[in-house]
């Protein structure tokens, strides 16, 4: 097979998957690798091709941090759907590292699995080199750059205009951001968002209200630390997810601030601690568990061939309001 691979400029792992016959190599590669077995005289082993046939019946979910709440109800909603449609989940903690994401891809490789489910925001390094499997891969919540797989998500930048929105219409005219990691495609949309609703509410945008953090606690809590330091600091603030709205709010705590009497506060994804906290959370609530289901219904679209396997699917958005900005 490795003269085979040469000939037709694929991988071993390509040829092995043409000869077994699995839908996950295209037509033009097929018939690559048909014309190089033909050259080489190679004959396949009609009972190992029977053997490869047969569906593994799982599906593999990559995620970037596990211990992450937002992600528990999408795992749930693709395990329910999984489990509706006859398919085992595993699930696949990357902590955002190429070299285990491509660990963990490697069963798309075997066969160990018939399908892959992103929730970190990118495909494994050797998935992107090898665009046999596109059609056997849906993402949740981040578009995958270059728009090969569909992605299951919101309307992030409009939902972050409804914040502002919601902000502005309580009178606030300051009003900081803080924003995700500069590479995340969330945090663009969201900024977006965050810019085009303060135009729309006749506000100019200032970058300099605009702080980064990396979605967790601390870094929501350093990013409020900094913003408090200006000489005029907001009197609202918008974070790009709920952990670092806690963890803003903290730091509006330590400083003596009460919110939301002093500095008004809201985040994005209602996660199951957004109602709890004190205060209570304004926020955006995101469908998780729907859109866990809807990715998972996609992606066994695509693994049958069922009609409807074809694009991105957008969900509606809640604009929740609690008391830490309307008090």
């Amino acid at each position: 097979m490795v003269d085979i691979a040469r000939l037709a400029g694929v991988s071993v792992a390509t040829v092995s998957r043409a000869l077994t016959g699995s839908p996950l190599v295209t037509a033009e590669t097929r018939e690559r690798i048909e014309a190089a077995v033909r050259q080489t005289g190679y004959a396949v082993n009609p009972l190992a091709r029977g053997l490869r046939r047969q569906e593994a019946r799982q599906i593999l979910v990559l995620v970037p941090d596990i211990g992450n709440p937002f992600f528990s109800e999408v795992l749930l909603g693709i395990e329910e759907e999984a489990a509706a449609r006859g398919f085992s989940m595993l699930v696949g903690n990357t902590a955002k590292d190429p070299a285990r994401e491509d660990r963990h891809a490697g069963q798309m490789l075997t066969g160990a699995v018939d399908g892959l489910i992103l929730l970190n925001g990118r495909l494994p390094p050797r998935l992107q080199r090898d665009r046999d499997f596109d059609g056997w891969i849906v993402a949740v919540s981040e578009a995958i750059p270059g728009g090969r797989v569909p992605v299951v998500g919101i309307d992030n930048a409009g939902a972050a205009a409804a914040v502002v929105a919601h902000l502005a219409g309580l009178g606030h005219r300051r009003i900081g951001h803080v924003a995700g990691p500069e590479s995340n495609i969330l945090t663009h949309q969201r900024l977006d968002g965050y810019r085009a609703g303060l135009r729309a509410a006749g506000l100019k945008p200032a970058s300099w209200l605009i702080r980064h953090g990396d979605f967790t606690i601390p870094s929501g809590e350093a990013a409020m630390t900094s913003l408090l330091s200006l000489p005029a600091p907001p009197t609202a603030v918008f974070c790009s997810n709920d952990e670092m709205a806690i963890g803003a709010i903290r730091a509006l705590r330590a400083s003596g601030h009460e919110v939301p009497r002093d500095v008004a506060v809201a985040g994005f994804d209602d996660i199951q601690f957004a109602g709890t906290y004190e205060p209570p959370l304004t926020t955006i609530r995101q469908p998780r568990r729907r859109m866990g289901a809807e990715a998972m219904a996609l992606l066994g679209r695509r693994i049958t061939g069922e009609p409807g396997a074809g694009g991105d699917v957008t969900l509606p958005f809640t604009l929740v309001e609690r008391r830490s900005s309307v008090g």
